[in-house]
């Protein structure tokens, strides 16, 4: 019997990666813009910020993506409200299929944004360079002994990411009258994402509060044994430790936003004391608040953060 393969068609190829980038932008933060020869696109993981894309001015928010087509001047500017989160991705692709990216502003979901932190992931085992730094030009790659294959996953990353984004107009709800195991499966991690997505929104919305286990419980209406199995599967940690790094997360961006002192950023969180607040901070970040607020000082002067 003689086989016959088929070749596989491929969609796009990206070629050169020039940057992978994830900021956390003091609120006052400005980029005055530039253009180039290949695509990038900006996604803002937290906050809103302000964008020109060619002639447009966009306020881009939290989940959504925009793509710069080559040649397409471009900047970004906080809105000095909100210390914004971004990833900012540039590469070449001469795909035709590229030419749906133009013009559109996209919502990521779970899976899209699970590439994403992938390819995050990726570039910090691959490239010998800091992922924070707005003014970095070009990053270069780690001496790597053994087989890692991190070029080859994010290249995979990405084009797996791109072509999710353009099946979004082509996107079906599953019929209800399917009842396969299948199905089945799937609607159970549609309903403890749902799940896991209220009650990070619901401990979000209290910082500030001392939370039980019990109350998360009790105020979400879901079983201990429930909640405890579901974050330590969504994040590898347990619910409270999961609550303690949200504080600090909200810590580090309302230092961004220069408009509280240590002391009235950890009165609003909720913490005991200030001594308290700094030890928790440096244990999660390991850098005191003030480290922080240096590092983050320095990232942003563009006369000091390529050196």
């Amino acid at each position: 019997m003689a086989y016959i393969g088929n070749e596989l068609n491929t969609v796009f190829t990206v070629g050169k990666l020039y940057s992978i980038h994830y900021f956390e932008y003091m609120s006052t933060f400005a980029f005055e813009g530039e253009s180039h020869d290949f695509w990038e696109f900006v996604y803002v993981d937290k906050g809103e910020i302000n964008i020109t894309a060619g002639t447009r001015n966009i306020v881009l928010k939290k989940g959504e993506v925009i793509f710069h087509e080559p040649n397409e001047f471009h900047n970004v500017k906080a809105t000095g409200d909100i210390a914004p989160n971004l990833v900012v991705v540039a590469f070449e692709c001469t795909s035709e299929a590229m030419q749906f990216f133009r013009r559109r502003i996209l919502k990521l979901d779970d899976m899209e944004r699970t590439l994403l932190a992938n390819i995050i992931v990726e570039a910090r085992h691959c490239f010998d360079c800091r992922l924070d730094n707005p003014y970095l030009q070009n990053m270069p790659k780690k001496e790597q002994e053994d087989f890692t294959g991190s070029e080859q996953l994010i290249r995979l990353y990405l084009e797996q990411f791109l072509i999710f984004l353009t099946r979004h107009p082509l996107s079906t709800t599953p019929s209800d009258t399917v009842s396969d195991s299948r199905s089945i499966k799937a609607t159970k991690i549609r309903n403890d994402l749902e799940i896991f997505r209220r009650v990070i929104e619901y401990m979000e919305a209290n910082l500030s509060e001392k939370l039980t286990i019990q109350k998360i419980c009790r105020d979400n209406l879901v079983s201990r044994s429930q909640l405890q199995k579901l974050i330590m599967q969504q994040t590898g940690m347990g619910i409270i430790e999961y609550f303690s790094h949200l504080k600090i997360r909200a810590a580090k961006e309302m230092i961004r936003t220069q408009k509280m002192n240590f002391t009235q950023i950890s009165d609003t969180l909720g913490y005991s004391s200030i001594h308290y607040f700094s030890r928790q901070f440096k244990k999660i970040t390991g850098m005191t608040p003030s480290d922080y607020t240096s590092s983050i000082k320095a990232m942003s002067d563009p006369e000091t953060a390529g050196k």
